[in-house]
């Protein structure tokens, strides 16, 4: 980066990027790369603000820039590895990318390794990690596979290996098994072991996590991470461990053969209030457990609603209080939706999408109502009204 391009982006940088790309610039500007780094900036504000407050970053091309993780999702790791690297003092990145969880993760050990194919990412971590105040890296631009064939087996119990494997194929379509992402983790797991002592590999959030851990020998832990409202991650903590894996969601903690004997109460009628479960409960399959976690009956076996008389302020997800429900005739409907234009509408076990419903009752998005569509345990089908203050 020349002066001058330094320079322009200093002075741009909070600037419309169409406008600019329009625009005539000086002409010893690097103007491709000048834009690059004023979107890639501008993109960050919300999701790595503390790079995104940092001079001197150098952000990577836009796929780059979509894949990282935020910088709320890499702490979660950090603390995670954290809590398992117990003596060790070496971490590897075998995917390393713009190097968001590196960044993060490395503060944690003596030594780091960096390991990205991409020259280009490379020499943007060099640049970057200083600033951010890490320290004691390595930078190994090859392939994740090779730099596993230069880590002896001395290491093993000293290091922990983190891999992030890229989800698309050779054309550039998403891909979602295991099998189809590079590195491919079926074809190392057994090499990763004999240089790791634990190794965390980050899957797609819409990979079935029973098949994740059935794929994938000695996992200890599964973790689901989840924001505002979207499941955003899939863990695996993998250290050769033959027993049942642990659940880990919304700082709780389940299992599968737990799910699989929780017998929950279910409801014969609506109480007080009604709770809609986070997405990570979702996504690891723990319907019925959290409802004995917490003690609250469950609507049916295929809705994934839940009442009680009180609220819970620590549920693991949104609590609504039920102001009204009707079943589907049309003198019940007329009479709760008196007055209402406007609806939130969720539809949990229920025979008709939320497009197909909101047409069916005339009603636009948005307003302070949110409407529940649902089956009890007895099948009856019906909508559940909660009005927010």
């Amino acid at each position: 980066m020349n002066k001058e391009t330094k320079e322009y982006i200093l002075a741009h940088a909070d600037d419309d990027v169409r406008t600019l790309a329009l625009s005539k610039m000086p002409e010893a500007v690097d103007s491709a790369f000048a834009l690059r780094q004023i979107e890639s900036r501008q993109k960050a504000l919300r999701k790595l603000p503390t790079w995104h407050s940092t001079e001197g970053i150098i952000w990577p091309k836009r796929l780059s820039m979509e894949q990282c993780s935020s910088e709320e999702t890499a702490a979660y790791k950090s603390r995670l590895i954290q809590r398992i690297k117990e003596e060790a003092d070496v971490f590897i990145d075998l995917t390393g990318g713009f190097g968001v969880d590196f960044a993060s993760i490395a503060r944690n050990f003596r030594h780091s390794i960096y390991v990205e194919r991409d020259t280009d990412l490379c020499d943007i971590a060099k640049n970057n990690f200083p600033l951010l105040g890490v320290e004691g890296f390595r930078v190994w631009n090859e392939s994740a596979e090779t730099a596993i064939e230069r880590l002896p087996e001395s290491a093993r119990n000293r290091t922990v290996v983190f891999l992030d494997p890229a989800r698309r194929d050779g054309v550039g379509r998403k891909t979602v098994l295991i099998e189809d992402c590079t590195p491919n983790i079926l074809a190392l797991q057994h090499r990763l072991l004999t240089i790791a002592k634990a190794y965390v590999v980050k899957l797609s959030p819409m990979l079935d996590i029973t098949a994740a851990i059935k794929a994938v020998e000695g996992v200890a832990e599964a973790h689901v991470v989840s924001g505002s409202g979207e499941c955003k991650e899939v863990l695996l903590v993998v250290d050769g461990c033959k027993g049942e894996a642990a659940i880990h969601c919304c700082g709780l903690q389940f299992s599968q053969s737990q799910e699989r004997q929780a017998q929950p109460e279910y409801a014969t009628q609506l109480r007080a209030w009604l709770y809609e479960p986070d997405a990570a409960i979702l996504k690891a399959g723990m319907t019925k457990s959290v409802a004995l976690r917490f003690g609250v009956e469950k609507l049916s076996p295929i809705s994934h609603l839940y009442t009680s008389d009180k609220i819970i302020e620590s549920w693991p997800g949104k609590c609504f209080p039920i102001s009204g429900m009707s079943g589907f005739n049309k003198k019940e409907l007329r009479r709760m939706l008196q007055g209402i234009t406007n609806a939130d509408i969720t539809v949990r076990g229920f025979p008709e999408t939320t497009a197909t419903l909101r047409k069916r009752l005339r009603l636009r998005e948005g307003g302070p109502v949110h409407l529940f569509a649902a089956t009890m345990a007895d099948g009856r089908h019906i909508l559940i009204k909660s009005l927010s203050e």
